[in-house]
């Protein structure tokens, strides 16, 4: 038996999102650029937490989108559109791993960033169903 070639689950959610013209003009990486303080236009991404599921052959997990903009409305706008656009990963593909599912596990939530005193933050929770090449 192969081992498992588990896809970076960051980097697909990344490489998807940075792609997507509505999000035109935001910085979306799995860190923040250098001299970075919350008020620019945003989408980090993390991995949370998640698992593999054994019997369905997935991996499963959680990641957080961390949005930011230069005022909470901006920060709202930027984090429907990265909602929307991470929902569209669902039949995609990525380094041969095959992403079947994406389900919201929490949505955008005003969150203010106390590191970060001038920032507008928004933080979003999905949870990803990748199929491992």
């Amino acid at each position: 038996m192969s081992p498992l070639a588990f896809p970076d689950a960051e980097r697909l959610v990344v490489d998807h999102l940075k792609n997507r013209p509505e999000l035109a003009g935001t910085v979306v990486d799995n860190r923040p650029p250098p001299g970075f303080d919350g008020t620019q236009k945003a989408v980090l991404v993390s991995r949370v937490g998640g698992a593999w599921v054994d019997d369905l052959h997935l991996d499963q997990p959680l990641i957080d989108l961390e949005v930011y903009g230069p005022d909470k409305t901006a920060a709202h706008t930027v984090a429907l559109a990265a909602r929307a656009a991470v929902l569209t990963l669902t039949g995609t593909t990525y380094g041969g791993a095959a992403v079947t599912d994406v389900a919201e596990a929490d949505g955008p939530r005003w969150l203010p960033d106390h590191h970060r005193p001038a920032g507008n933050r928004y933080l979003s929770t999905v949870r990803v169903s990748v199929r491992p090449a």
